[in-house]
């Protein structure tokens, strides 16, 4: 039988702790989850392969409508449109509203 003082200190580490394992039973909590934030080096990785296929800016776009198979609308409104004839790349970036097509 395990004694009241362990049963108390070990709700209060559950208490405290929650569901924080890195692992299967009896594997070192963690203290804290750690929170991934959105990469920088992943949009450094994209200019770099855009600009190794020789893409240039395409001005003077206000929108940009993408219709998807489930009736859902992406609407860009002033995209940062590039293009590049010879390799057939266009990339479109940019904040989007989702919408439903009506």
């Amino acid at each position: 039988e395990i004694p009241p003082d362990v049963s108390e200190a070990r709700a209060r580490l559950a208490r405290k702790f929650g569901d924080a394992r890195t692992g299967g039973k009896g594997t070192q909590r963690r203290k804290f989850k750690t929170v991934h934030k959105a990469s920088v080096n992943e949009d450094k990785k994209l200019m770099s392969v855009l600009k190794k296929y020789g893409v240039q800016q395409l001005p003077d776009i206000d929108e940009v409508n993408m219709f998807k198979e489930d009736n859902t609308v992406m609407h860009f409104k002033r995209p940062n449109i590039q293009f590049s004839v010879r390799e057939n790349v266009v990339s479109i970036s940019g904040g989007y509203e989702e919408k439903d097509l009506k």
